[in-house]
């Protein structure tokens, strides 16, 4: 069963990083950019990481595509794709790219949605949440493609249960 760690807007937090890469067993780790570190700093190594906004690092790609066991991967920061808007812009980037999961931040806003054949997911904030106090990430694990689990997490590693969500895609 694949996991994948999806994070984002950490902006600049270090030890936090370090923690969350270290409590959980995954195969893969995305950040959806405002890490506000070094492309070559060790907490971000591991990561397929986007550039963000606030981001300084002219090395950060403005979006990555990852293929997981058959399922696509869209990763962006947002600010990019009006995300403050709607989905729109970043949902028909994703069908171009044949991406069925769409990892973006910028928000601060853990949310989660399906829309058809996409799953969309902002995993909120590890340092300055919006919309509910928790920092929050994402483990992403599925043990078929139609199966899609989403588990949210604080940044002490407490299982949001209320936000679970399972896709069908």
């Amino acid at each position: 069963m694949p996991k994948v760690l999806i994070l984002s807007d950490s902006h600049g937090l270090k030890k936090e990083l370090e923690i969350i890469k270290d409590r959980h067993q995954v195969d893969y780790m995305i950040h959806c950019g405002d890490s506000e570190l070094g492309l070559d700093d060790k907490e971000m190594s591991g990561f397929y990481s986007v550039k963000g906004n606030c981001d300084v690092d002219t090395r950060y790609p403005e979006e990555q595509t990852l293929t997981v066991d058959g399922l696509g991967f869209l990763i962006v920061h947002g600010h990019l794709h009006s995300i403050k808007s709607n989905l729109l812009q970043v949902a028909y980037r994703a069908e171009e790219l044949g991406a069925q999961i769409i990892c973006f931040g910028h928000t601060h806003v853990a949310f989660r949605e399906q829309h058809g054949k996409q799953l969309f997911i902002n995993p909120g904030s590890i340092r300055l949440p919006r919309g509910r106090k928790e920092k929050t990430y994402v483990i992403l694990e599925w043990d078929v493609k139609e199966n899609i689990h989403v588990h949210f997490y604080t940044t002490d590693g407490d299982r949001l249960k209320e936000m679970n969500y399972t896709a069908s895609l």
